[in-house]
């Protein structure tokens, strides 16, 4: 155990982790040079092709330093703060962490949630500059703010670039000295924590542990403590490129365990693996619950689709911990699903996960949060879904949920961030230097607000600099309407919004705008109207197309033309009360970006 070192790589987007991943697999020879590509552990095609993370990624690498043989486990995690549970994970199954700056950008706003994440778990954090190779780096001043940051000595503070794989080797001897073996008694009974789990069509589910106690041993009865389920260890082993099978792992080490499981629920990332015949006293602590932000519904385009949609989003779910649904279904859209997800980004890269590997075509509803609210008999009822809304006259109040938002941006920005939550309805609580040009501000804000695009806009003001944390603090009575979408008359509940009163009339008017702008042209007019109850705040017309009946009617009394219009008139109005208004998918995705 003495020569096992657990490290995960933490950093704020774009600042080179997968880069220099690829470099620490070349030198030690893990993967061999044919096998070797940009973003060797991205190994889905949605994170090559938007440069990102998503998944963390665990390989295990060998390394020779003065004659001993030591074994790496490295965890490669993602950047952007919706997937921070995946980084929360990885950071739990570790003892150290390479905290990657990049020397043109500085330390940068995900770098800073990412290094509290690891403090709390006390990990040795070794700081690395990358892209030094660049003209623009500007390293001094670089390592000031990581000083600042972390209170290191200058000297500890690595010089490296992923790209030319300058400083590769420091980084690795660095990695051998300082990060702590991992503590564990191989005679004690097992311990395993699980830190994620993907499908596997042919093999079932692969759960992927770190051992803190113990050894597993193939062929072993082992038992899933949260679940209370017993399972034979068909295949354990390490992970490398491919999976390596082992006859026993022990503790200290990184592995993965094939069962046979079948049914995603039996596996919860964050349980604990012990064997029947000795099993553990108690639990490993695992990490915290996810907290969602963002609730949308998910309905499948054909409504027979539905129990293929509900195993695609259970198969995504096992690979994805941060995802939550449960079903729920529409007037206009029929059965589907209200899931929620950590931010906007993620949502979106759920549905093209879920179009790409399962083939599924969705219609993704406006997002929201959950409200509370009591009628004048004092009965509460939770409000999940617009539709839910109860008749207004019978309502005493609503409560919408509040969160304690965190933001820590360059003081450069600060008017404009104000600008921006006050705009959101928020209240400034403190603001506080961290240093000369860093600043924290603490706002108060409805969770409802922060839902829409408030991510994008922050990171759009800030250059990319602003970093955002939130913990709820309860929920606080609020002048809540429900604004409805009606075309034609007829309601269409997948567009209706849960909004403040203040802002529902500027709402309104965008939504039908936009759809005014996205649904073709019928053979009869179309009416797009805003609502609130019976009161009409918005009006937009999509003009019918029109053919020009009194063509063929030259010269002649008048009576002719009026004869064959007023037919035009009756037919068209036939039309109205008979057709449909089919309603294109980019107008449920155009209400998500309305201030773009």
């Amino acid at each position: 155990m003495k020569n096992i070192r657990n490290f995960c790589i933490i950093a704020h987007i774009d600042h080179g982790k997968s880069t220099l991943a690829d470099r620490l697999l070349q030198v030690t020879h893990t993967v061999s040079d044919r096998d070797l590509q940009a973003q060797t552990l991205d190994n889905m095609d949605i994170e090559r092709e938007r440069g990102i993370t998503i998944k963390s990624h665990a390989i295990q690498m060998d390394y020779i330093q003065d004659g001993e043989k030591y074994i790496l486990n490295l965890i490669d995690t993602p950047g952007h703060v919706d997937f921070s549970y995946e980084v929360s994970r990885s950071i739990a199954a570790c003892e150290g962490a390479l905290l990657i700056v990049d020397a043109t950008q500085g330390i940068q706003a995900q770098t800073i949630s990412n290094l509290y994440l690891a403090l709390e778990n006390d990990l040795e954090i070794i700081p690395v500059l990358n892209k030094m190779d660049l003209p623009s780096a500007n390293p001094e001043e670089v390592k000031d703010q990581i000083v600042d940051m972390i209170g290191c000595r200058r000297e500890d503070i690595l010089e490296a670039s992923g790209k030319t794989g300058l400083g590769v080797d420091k980084v690795l001897e660095a990695i051998v000295e300082r990060v702590p073996a991992p503590v564990g008694d191989p005679d004690a009974p097992l311990q395993a924590m699980i830190f994620d789990s993907v499908f596997n069509s042919f093999r079932g589910i692969i759960a992927y542990y770190r051992i803190k106690h113990g050894v597993i041993r193939k062929g072993q009865k082992v038992k899933f403590i949260n679940t209370g389920k017993e399972y034979h260890a068909d295949e354990i082993g390490i992970l490398r490129l491919k999976q390596e099978q082992r006859e026993t792992v022990s503790a200290g080490d990184v592995g993965y365990i094939i069962s046979g499981i079948k049914t995603a629920k039996e596996v919860k990332v964050g349980d604990t693996i012990t064997s029947v015949e000795n099993p553990c006293k108690v639990a490993v602590k695992g990490f915290e619950d996810v907290k969602p932000m963002v609730f949308a519904g998910i309905y499948p385009v054909d409504n027979d689709d539905y129990e293929d949609l509900r195993e695609s989003i259970e198969k995504l779910q096992l690979n994805d911990a941060s995802l939550t649904f449960e079903p729920e279904s529409s007037m206009a859209l029929g059965f589907g699903f209200r899931c929620g997800f950590l931010g906007m980004l993620h949502m979106e890269i759920i549905q093209e996960r879920l179009e790409r590997e399962f083939n599924m075509t969705v219609i993704t509803t406006v997002p929201n949060v959950s409200y509370n609210a009591t009628d004048k008999k004092g009965v509460k009822m939770v409000l999940r879904n617009p539709s839910d809304f109860p008749d207004p006259s019978k309502l005493d109040f609503v409560e919408e949920p509040y969160i304690h938002a965190q933001i820590i941006t360059k003081s450069e920005y600060i008017g404009s961030i104000m600008g921006l939550c006050i705009e959101k309805r928020g209240v400034l609580k403190n603001q506080v230097y961290l240093t000369t040009d860093r600043v924290e501000m603490n706002f108060e804000i409805p969770l409802a607000e922060i839902v829409f695009d408030f991510y994008d806009r922050l990171k759009s003001i800030s250059r990319g600099y602003a970093s955002f944390d939130y913990t709820p603090i309860g929920y606080q009575t609020s002048d809540l309407v429900k604004l409805d979408i009606l075309l034609n008359g007829e309601q269409v509940d997948a567009l209706s919004a849960l909004i403040h009163r203040n802002n529902a009339y500027h709402f309104g008017k965008k939504i039908c705008e936009k759809l005014r702008e996205l649904i073709p042209r019928q053979q009869f007019d179309i009416a797009i109207q805003a609502a609130i109850g019976a009161k009409i705040i918005s009006r937009e017309n999509v003009k019918a197309m029109r053919k020009d009946v009194t063509a063929k009617c030259y010269g002649g009394d008048i009576s002719r033309k009026r004869k064959l219009l007023e037919k035009q008139k009756k037919g068209k109005k036939k039309m109205r009360q008979v057709g449909n208004v089919e309603i294109p998918q980019e107008a449920f995705l155009a209400v998500l970006k309305l201030n773009d």
